[in-house]
């Protein structure tokens, strides 16, 4: 099985692919991270989609797409942040693959918000699409809540794998401000956007061997 994982230069899922003995390769603009670059294609992700996939597994930035960002939510509108974003997002969900499964945070991916501010998509991408199915690192070993969304084709629901008890929970608010005093400012954001490792594993174990 031939896996493209997209928009991942931390390489969590290809990794935890690969020890599987899946043919996984993560994609992204940058260079990959985590000292894999024989599993990485640098580049553009929408060139890659045309190739054949048998699992296409993406993460998309969703800096201009989360609702935790809503205070930036009209100039993102205004100067077509939001709608390029959109655009990039339905690539994914209408990529050429059996199997697609996108990961976003809680986002403006739903039928009511584009309708009123991009109506003209709605007929363009056959809109609305729904998510499948929201999950927490701490289903997944982490001790973090992140509510974590996921849209899903022909790929069943993640099911939780290390549930951590309530007492050990803690923010992701929490989580990033503890990781600061240990993290070198440079690779911050590269380290809070890699995919938890549970989650990452549960990908690649319950997925990879459908």
């Amino acid at each position: 099985m031939k896996v493209l994982i997209a928009c991942e230069e931390s390489q969590a899922v290809t990794i935890e692919m690969r020890k599987l003995w899946i043919e996984a390769y993560s994609c992204d603009i940058q260079e990959c991270s985590w000292w894999h670059p024989e599993w990485h294609i640098q580049g553009d992700v929408i060139e890659v989609l045309r190739e054949k996939w048998d699992m296409i597994i993406a993460f998309p930035p969703c800096t201009d797409l989360s609702v935790s960002w809503a205070r930036h939510f009209e100039s993102k509108r205004k100067d077509w942040r939001q709608k390029e974003a959109i655009e990039f997002f339905m690539k994914f969900i209408n990529a050429d693959c059996d199997k697609i499964a996108i990961e976003n945070p809680v986002n403006i991916i739903w039928w009511e918000y584009i309708k009123k501010w991009f109506p003209d998509l709605c007929e363009k991408y056959n809109l609305p699409i729904k998510r499948t199915q929201i999950i927490e690192p701490w289903q997944f070993w982490s001790s973090v809540t992140k509510k974590t969304c996921l849209w899903l084709k022909w790929l069943p629901n993640l099911k939780p794998t290390d549930i951590v008890d309530k007492w050990e929970i803690i923010t992701f608010a929490s989580w990033k401000r503890m990781h600061s005093f240990y993290v070198n400012s440079a690779w911050k954001w590269k380290f809070r956007s890699k995919t938890f490792p549970g989650i990452a594993k549960a990908i690649a174990e319950q997925w990879g061997m459908i």
